[in-house]
């Protein structure tokens, strides 16, 4: 047995330094950048140094201070559990009861039909699957339904149809001012009617004229409508053939209206007075009521233009032949011609010359659809060359001065759509143009002290119109001398 001596006991401190010694030696690379680093007590007297390495555990400390101050507070609030609500009780109240609201009726749907040329209130219940007997009950219900059996092109009627398309009402205008509703209140019970008074309105107009070509481009140059032009025509036709005299620098003033219904326009309204210069002459016509409900135009003195007879009975465009002997379009031969032809489109009225009675109306050679209508004992006058005639005129039929009688055709021996005119006396056929007409009477008494008084303001009127005219025209002519 060998004996090993026993070794002395190694210091504490020494040992220590060893293996300071040895972890340097193994770790020779990290001493060697940290060997500056130093927290003894000799360190405080060396200047401090802030290197990258400084700056970063600086940052660190920062960044950690920071996430702990803010990232706490939004832990511990996220943690917390918010309070339970109170608790409430609900109470059941008595409320009054709420007003009872005004129930709304129901939007009628009406169904409005305007009326077409040729077009009859039969036709029109039959296009709209409306039944016969419907009308029949209409039109024998002892209502006012005048003007349900004289419907005119434009007229408006309107149908209220229930569920299953029967006829619960129709409505109507009576005239421009009243309006008539017919309901059927049950299958066969009396209908019942419904007036209504419709607000119209009438708006005054002046318009002056000057004829260059024609009376329509003189018209319709001032404002006027082609059918108030018309009536112009009509007013002053007993003494004016706008065929023949009409003469450029003719003039007219007309004092006229327009109907409105319900702020609308509605049709034109009729000429009040007006005041035409043909050749040098003034004509003045003033439209005048009487008590009797009567409405004619008469002149400033009272007469009245209406003539016994219309020396035009058509609205024609041109006189396409005149009273004479002339050669005869078709036979080739020189014949004479008893009457005054008006050309006119097809189709345009004619009217009764003056009141009379019809004494034929048929066919006769070479006039087509003729109708002669006996006015006196001694004066007749013919009308020839029709296409047709209309429906409610016959033999032995009175008819008024203006009443459409029949329209322009061209049937007999005619070379086109003409009315062929003639006027006779004692059998005798004169020419329509020139041959003296009866004077009509005048208005007397208190008829006439009301006319002066009602046509005062008026021809003051188209008297200050004509003076403002020629002052225009004064001041026109005095600045081309200068």
């Amino acid at each position: 047995m060998k004996f090993r001596p026993r070794r002395a006991a190694v210091p504490h401190h020494v040992r220590r330094q060893a293996i300071c010694r040895q972890a340097q030696r193994r770790h020779s690379h990290f001493y060697a950048r940290c060997s500056h680093w130093s927290f003894g007590r000799d360190a405080l007297a060396a200047p401090i140094r802030w290197g990258r390495e400084r700056w970063v555990l600086a940052g660190g400390a920062l960044l950690l201070a920071l996430l702990t101050g803010v990232g706490l507070p939004v832990w511990a609030k996220a943690m917390h559990h918010p309070a339970s609500p109170p608790p409430h009780t609900t109470l059941a109240l008595a409320l009054p009861p709420l007003p009872m609201q005004p129930s709304v009726p129901a939007v009628e749907d009406w169904q409005v039909v305007r009326v077409k040329s040729g077009q009859t209130l039969a036709d029109i219940f039959h296009d709209h699957d409306l039944s016969s007997n419907d009308l029949a009950r209409i039109l024998s219900s002892g209502k006012d339904v005048n003007a349900l059996k004289k419907i005119h092109p434009g007229d408006e009627i309107a149908f209220l149809l229930g569920s299953s398309g029967e006829l619960r009402a129709l409505r109507f205008d009576r005239d421009p001012a009243t309006r008539v509703t017919l309901h059927f209140k049950n299958a066969a019970g009396p209908l019942v009617e419904e007036i209504t008074p419709r607000a119209v309105e009438r708006r005054e107009h002046i318009a002056h004229g000057v004829i260059e070509g024609s009376l329509f481009a003189a018209g319709n140059k001032a404002g006027m409508s082609n059918a108030m032009i018309l009536k112009l025509a009509k007013v002053f036709g007993y003494d004016i053939d706008f065929a023949q005299d009409l003469q450029a620098g003719d003039s007219f003033t007309v004092i006229y209206d327009d109907v409105y219904r319900d702020g609308e326009y509605l049709h034109e309204g009729d000429i009040i007075a007006a005041e035409f210069v043909n050749q040098g002459k003034r004509y003045t016509a003033i439209r005048f009521e009487k008590p009797d409900g009567d409405i004619a135009y008469y002149s400033a003195d009272g007469h009245p233009l209406k003539k016994a007879f219309m020396r035009t009975p058509v609205d024609f465009t041109r006189i396409s032949s005149t009273f004479g002997l002339r050669e005869h379009p078709i036979l080739g031969y020189m014949k004479m011609h008893k009457g005054v032809d008006y050309a006119a489109p097809m189709g345009t009225p004619i009217y009764a010359a003056g009141d009379g009675t019809i004494v034929f109306r048929g066919q006769k050679h070479g006039y087509g659809n003729f109708i002669i209508i006996q006015h006196t004992k001694d004066i007749s006058t013919a009308y020839g060359h029709m296409s047709r005639f209309a429906v409610n005129e016959r033999v032995g039929e009175h008819v008024r001065q203006g009443q459409i009688i029949g329209y322009v055709g061209m049937t007999g021996m005619a070379t086109g759509p003409h009315l062929h005119y003639e006027f006779r006396v004692d059998g005798e056929q004169r020419n329509p143009l020139t041959v003296t007409l009866p004077p009509p009477e005048p208005l007397s008494g208190a008829l006439m002290a009301q006319f002066k008084r009602d046509n005062a303001p008026l021809l003051a009127r188209i008297q200050m119109v004509d003076d403002n005219r020629r002052l225009a025209s004064a001041a026109r002519g005095n600045a081309s001398i200068d």
